[in-house]
């Protein structure tokens, strides 16, 4: 049996409990199910149970950092029948402790982290490592209690100097809540002579070659491709690109570029390839329009990547 597991971290007396408490008490979350929370950390809140919308919520505290062990976490799993696992997280403890303490069917479903916007800057100086930790792992980083007009760029950049796929939320005093929309880098060299995509990328090269395809035009460009072959293509055309993911399962789709091959070089379907090739901008009937060509210079068989969905994050 497959149990989710919410996963709350953050140092000491940054809001972790009281947005446990909200969520519990929201019944869109809490419509009874028996549920695990694991406390890791004592605070200056406290939980309020008589106020949670569902009222199979089994709250364990772990006294001490030995307590965080497979048998004593399946035990209470056994003990409380629990569906699934709310977690508030030390800070001071390392991710990998929990994971590797987690028994058997304990699914990692969402990792929140949650930071004071006030002292962050200040913690990230002076305890790096664990802010590091927190980080790499998180799907979203809220930084509370931030003044407002609070300039938000240094707080981004820590950000996203460890993860790119991470989701972050400021909330100011006033109670406003904004996502952040800081414009990043992209994560390859444009105007490096050979521009290289790592599988982790591909998702985003597509996204700005196709709706910014005149900087591409002439480039040459690498980077590891699903071909498509269809004998209603062109002659020595096929397609180059792999299924993209843009917020959720229901969305993949395979997202591939005409591509027109040279003498002596064959395309199977379904097959993974290592491609280099010249990008061109101009009109194919496969589009239907104008856009982005690939003049392959180079196609090796290839093992497919490792995530085989490209994503946004």
């Amino acid at each position: 049996m497959e149990i989710p597991v919410y996963i709350f971290t953050g140092f000491l007396e940054c809001g972790k409990t009281v947005f446990i408490q909200d969520t519990l008490e929201d019944k869109r979350f809490n419509q009874g199910e028996r549920t695990l929370l694991l406390v890791c950390e004592e605070g200056m809140e406290e939980y309020h149970p008589e106020k949670f919308a569902g009222k199979n919520v089994f709250i364990r505290t772990l006294e001490d950092k030995s307590e965080l062990n497979e048998d004593n976490l399946a035990s209470m799993i056994k003990e409380t029948r629990s569906e699934r696992v709310l977690v508030e997280y030390n800070g001071m403890w390392m991710m990998q402790d929990f994971y590797d303490s987690m028994p058997d069917g304990w699914l990692p479903y969402q990792n929140m982290l949650f930071f004071d916007g006030r002292s962050f800057i200040n913690y990230n100086a002076n305890m790096r490592s664990f802010v590091v930790d927190k980080l790499k792992d998180c799907d979203v980083c809220v930084f509370n209690r931030l003044p407002d007009g609070a300039d938000t760029m240094e707080l981004h950049k820590i950000v996203r100097g460890v993860s790119r796929r991470t989701d972050i939320l400021y909330e100011y005093a006033s109670g406003r809540l904004m996502p952040d929309e800081i414009e990043d880098p992209l994560p390859f060299d444009i105007d490096a002579p050979v521009i290289d995509i790592s599988d982790r990328d591909f998702a985003l090269f597509y996204r700005d070659l196709t709706e910014e395809k005149e900087k591409y035009k002439g480039k040459t460009v690498k980077f590891k491709a699903l071909a498509a072959a269809d004998k209603k293509f062109p002659e020595k055309t096929c397609a180059l690109g792999r299924h993209i993911m843009t917020c959720c399962v229901e969305d993949i789709q395979y997202c591939g570029l005409v591509s027109k091959l040279p003498a002596g070089i064959e395309a199977e379907n379904s097959v993974w390839y290592n491609v280099e090739a010249e990008i061109d901008i101009r009109f194919s009937r496969l589009y239907g329009k104008k856009g982005p060509i690939f003049n392959v210079k180079k196609l090796t068989k290839t093992d497919p990547p490792e995530e085989q969905v490209a994503t946004f994050y």
